[in-house]
């Protein structure tokens, strides 16, 4: 992964790129991704047009069907603001894969060449371009918390997302980070992967979970959604005590964003 250059004036405004998961399945995410972008002082915009970033299709060796959910979306992001992710993954794909989609499109290529200029996975875009502090906004009353971080494999490769997730949660007032054998694996999700091959994908998942729980964590933080759900759903089935959380979510929880009676941010 090449080091990337980040702007050296804070942006006023910012896109986010919600993802497919996160509109479907876990839209507090998104929602607590804006609340910490607001918080900065930033305003968000959501092309609400903007639908998946393509993955799916592109890693399942179909190209063509990824190229055209792409080009519906590289004019939805007009203005030269930062795209926000809250996935790494598919952060990596719009910032790593998009142009090579357009090899023999040159006008649509260099449309995705800029885009993905401007890509950033949440955690990164508050770490390096807004510079966050998160170590005086532990908010009052909360009781400490020991988690363990999931990354999933394309957001470590291709976006050094679990760097980024391992600075913020080490960052924040009553909260022990704790690492256990198996966090360098596969979950099992590989968005197709775990519909093409259950059985490989059920196996990788309880390993995982095993793995995490012998820790005795009070919870799980991943950036990635399709992992979430996927480590939450067999914690879930099996009875485990380990409760998930995307990392938008804890975050903003664990700083004073408020959370209403059911538990959701508000």
């Amino acid at each position: 992964m090449i080091e990337r250059q980040y702007p050296t004036v804070r942006p006023a405004h910012a896109y986010l790129f919600g993802t497919c998961l996160v509109d479907l399945f876990v839209p507090q995410a998104g929602l607590d991704a804006v609340r910490l972008l607001e918080r900065e002082g930033l305003t968000v915009h959501f092309p609400r047009a903007q639908s998946c970033c393509g993955q799916p299709a592109y890693s399942s060796g179909n190209p063509e069907q990824a190229r055209e959910v792409a080009r519906a979306q590289l004019d939805l992001f007009r203005e030269p603001w930062p795209v926000v992710v809250p996935s790494g993954s598919c952060a990596g794909m719009m910032r790593h894969h998009w142009p090579t989609l357009f090899e023999h499109d040159s006008a649509a290529q260099e449309k995705a060449r800029a885009l993905a200029e401007r890509v950033y996975e949440l955690g990164e875009f508050l770490l390096h371009v807004l510079k966050v502090q998160y170590a005086d906004e532990c908010a009052e009353g909360l009781a400490q918390e020991r988690v363990v971080l999931h990354t999933s494999c394309a957001a470590r490769r291709e976006m050094g997302t679990r760097a980024h997730g391992v600075e913020l949660v080490d960052a924040l007032p009553g909260v022990m980070r704790i690492e256990h054998e198996r966090e360098s694996e596969c979950c099992g999700f590989g968005g197709t992967f775990a519909l093409k091959h259950p059985d490989i994908s059920g196996a990788m998942v309880q390993d995982k979970l095993a793995s995490a729980c012998a820790t005795g964590c009070d919870r799980l933080v991943s950036a990635d959604c399709g992992c979430l759900l996927n480590i939450g759903h067999a914690a879930a089935k099996q009875g485990a005590p380990l409760p998930v959380e995307h990392l938008a979510s804890f975050l903003w929880r664990r700083t004073g964003g408020k959370v209403d009676d059911a538990g959701e941010s508000a």
